[in-house]
């Protein structure tokens, strides 16, 4: 399998025209594309800088000629969650025709949009980019081959993987910048690479705020962590108990 994020910009995509006009950005939800229509019917996550930019934002979406129409499930402040529907764009077309699949959330905002997409075989993948590389730009933040005994490895832990996904994005920006930083200059290394002082002076809060927005961010990562763990090893245990299993039902 062949897994590829891209940084895309289609120019008949009214999402990343929106998000060039307008301070907003969107995050899928869930995707599923009308074989029949050539539609792709999307729930996104609609985040504006101000609930003023993000009227100003929703009012040109729906003016865009691709956008087929969109329902507004809910709104508060600058965020609103939204259905709708638009026609399939040329790199839409070009990706299912090559046999790709999309494998993560699309994340639009700034006039570009992170897509994730996986192929079957690098072939495959090749045709695709020659093609997507006529009518749209585009460059590669990530190529990778995942073997096929880690894909099924990947299926097999789905859940626990996602719930970890679900955790690593419900950190706060500061306790995410926090972590990364402490990471970064080698506060967990032996010897320190720096303090909490220093991570403190980093962010201008004191040494406690940094400790705080330190452990708060370890404790979430680290217990959703070990349940991944213990999810890992049982279904290790499940998979070595089953040659055994076999054979006494024989």
């Amino acid at each position: 399998m062949k897994s590829l994020k891209l940084d895309m910009v289609q120019y008949d995509c009214p999402y990343i025209r929106t998000s060039k006009s307008h301070d907003v950005a969107f995050r899928t939800q869930h995707w599923e594309f009308n074989q029949a229509n050539r539609t792709l019917e999307t729930r996104l996550l609609t985040i504006g800088e101000d609930s003023e930019e993000l009227h100003s934002a929703l009012e040109a979406l729906n003016s865009c000629e691709m956008l087929q129409d969109y329902d507004l499930l809910s709104r508060k402040r600058n965020t609103a969650l939204l259905r709708s529907r638009i026609d399939e764009t040329d790199a839409m077309r070009t990706i299912r025709k090559n046999g790709g699949y999309v494998t993560g959330p699309f994340v639009i905002r700034n006039g570009s949009e992170i897509w994730n997409v996986g192929f079957d075989r690098g072939q495959a993948a090749g045709d695709a980019l020659s093609e997507l590389d006529r009518s749209n730009e585009f460059s590669i933040k990530s190529d990778d081959s995942v073997h096929i005994d880690d894909f099924f490895d990947i299926l097999q832990n789905v859940e626990s993987l996602g719930s970890l996904l679900r955790t690593l994005q419900s950190l706060t920006d500061r306790e995410r910048e926090t972590l990364e930083t402490a990471v970064e200059d080698g506060y967990f290394a032996t010897p320190r690479g720096t303090t909490l002082d220093g991570i403190g002076e980093e962010f201008d809060i004191s040494r406690m705020g940094a400790s705080k927005n330190l452990r708060r961010s370890q404790r979430k990562v680290l217990r959703k962590v070990i349940h991944v763990l213990n999810d890992v090893e049982a279904q290790m245990e499940l998979q070595e108990e089953g040659p055994e299993t076999q054979e006494l039902d024989e």
